[in-house]
């Protein structure tokens, strides 16, 4: 067998010159993400002082919509678009996505849309990586494994999670399969960018697990509670099938605004007019914008969901369905944050079902409806770790994985290809989620047969 140990200086010098490589791509990624999380976050306290400016999210979502027809050329592909390039480099990404998805992301929060923020830092990560490639022209893998690390420097840089956005981005791709050749440039874009991002005075959410464990079995101490097991894995089902839920609406709706009012226009406005509605018959505008803090006293929010009474038993149904119509409807965003505050909820809801710890339920719920919906468990459990301590990492990835196989074929990335099937019986090898739920959308074939 041969020794590895004459090849080593030829590595090295590899790695080296992806290092170097990806110095200036950090610096971009994490200083433009910086620049996004700070004009959230005015975004965010300016539409919390002023809650009419919800009454102007139907001309907001004009405004989106005119901004990604007039500019956009292929842009509105999104997230999707930066996969399919990965898979299959052709397309292109134009450098004009990063401006395009930070301006109409932060309109959309200014004005009231319930959306995330993780879309648009992968999007920026997407797009500089792309025309940093066309400058040092470079091709085929390398460039594949460029916009891999430009993945993972914008997640990274956005939750200051560069393990987890590493496995991410290299996970996203494919359900069922990791390529682990991506796997060190997009650590090093992950580490430089969320170093970069830090630098800026980035404040990140700090999230806290109280709970501690100390389980005796037979007067000797174990390592698991099969009790706490048990509530973890009912819970992790729920997670799954909420994953998919989410997934589903997103996609139902787009198809339904699209049959239904067909010009994207009306659709933006119409869309617009129902968060409106919504949100007054709720009485407070706690289920809109990031939801990672509450605007008011008593509120509902992620942070809250860690708390007994943080949260109301229908909290994640209201985030989903706001969340699932804002997107529709053309807003600009991402999907992983109102996944974080819809897990954390049902979280807290299914804590106090069970009689469960409520902050690690909560804490569980929001990694595990993430890894559901993006097919993602390993990304997600690490996650976990990165963000709430690896006292609890066994119940973590019991319900990442769990949820994952719970949520079946499908997912907020329809450009996801199934390399490996999440059961046996199902025959849709290399398919992309889009595909397969194409295939089998039966409501939207019936509503094409109606409209006819």
């Amino acid at each position: 067998m041969p020794h590895p140990l004459p090849n080593s200086p030829s590595t090295l010098l590899v790695l080296l010159r992806w290092l170097l490589l990806l110095i200036p791509l950090a610096f971009v990624v994490g200083s433009l993400n910086a620049l996004f999380l700070y004009l959230l976050d005015y975004a965010s306290h300016t539409r919390a002082d002023n809650p009419y400016l919800l009454y102007f999210l139907p001309l907001a979502g004009v405004v989106v919509v005119f901004i990604y027809r007039r500019f956009g050329k292929n842009s509105e592909s999104g997230n999707n678009l930066i996969i399919d390039e990965i898979h299959q480099p052709g397309a292109g990404i134009p450098a004009r996505m990063a401006p395009l998805v930070l301006i109409s992301t932060v309109v959309t929060h200014l004005f009231g849309g319930s959306a995330g923020r993780e879309g648009t830092a992968v999007q920026i990560g997407g797009a500089c990586s792309a025309a940093y490639g066309k400058l040092f022209k470079l091709s085929g893998r390398d460039y594949q494994i460029l916009l891999s690390a430009g993945v993972a420097a914008g997640f990274s840089a956005l939750f200051s999670t560069p393990l987890a956005a590493t496995i991410f981005a290299i996970e996203v791709l494919a359900v069922g399969r990791i390529r682990f050749d991506s796997v060190i440039p997009a650590l090093f874009a992950a580490i430089l960018a969320d170093l970069v991002c830090s630098a800026w005075g980035t404040p990140h959410t700090q999230y806290k697990i109280d709970f501690l464990e100390h389980v005796m079995l037979f007067e000797h101490v174990v390592h698991v509670d099969l009790i706490m097991l048990g509530k973890v894995l009912i819970a992790a089902v729920a997670f799954g099938i909420t994953g998919y839920l989410f997934g589903e609406t997103v996609f139902v709706l787009k198809d339904i605004f699209k049959l239904v009012f067909k010009n994207p226009y009306l659709i933006a406005v119409i869309g617009g007019l129902i968060v409106i509605g919504i949100v007054s018959l709720i009485g407070n505008q706690d289920y809109i914008g990031l939801g990672v803090n509450s605007y008011r006293e008593g509120g509902v929010s992620i942070i809250s969901a860690f708390n007994e009474g943080g949260a109301e038993w229908y909290s994640w149904m209201l985030k989903l369905l706001l969340t699932a119509i804002t997107l529709a409807a053309g807003f600009k965003g991402g999907e992983v944050t109102p996944l974080f505050f819809i897990g954390a909820t049902l979280g807290n809801t299914l804590a106090w079902i069970m009689g469960a710890p409520v902050d690690l339920f909560a804490a569980i719920g929001f990694i595990a409806v993430f890894a559901a919906a993006t097919n993602t468990p390993l990304a997600c459990t690490i996650m976990g770790v990165e963000l709430f301590g690896s006292d609890h990492l066994l119940y973590f990835a019991v319900a990442c994985f769990v949820a994952y196989y719970f949520s079946g074929h499908t997912g907020i990335y329809s450009a996801q290809r199934v390399a490996v099937p999440k059961s046996t019986n199902f025959a849709a090898h290399e398919k992309t989620l889009g595909e397969i739920r194409a295939a089998n959308n039966r409501l939207v074939s019936w509503l094409k047969k109606r409209s006819k």
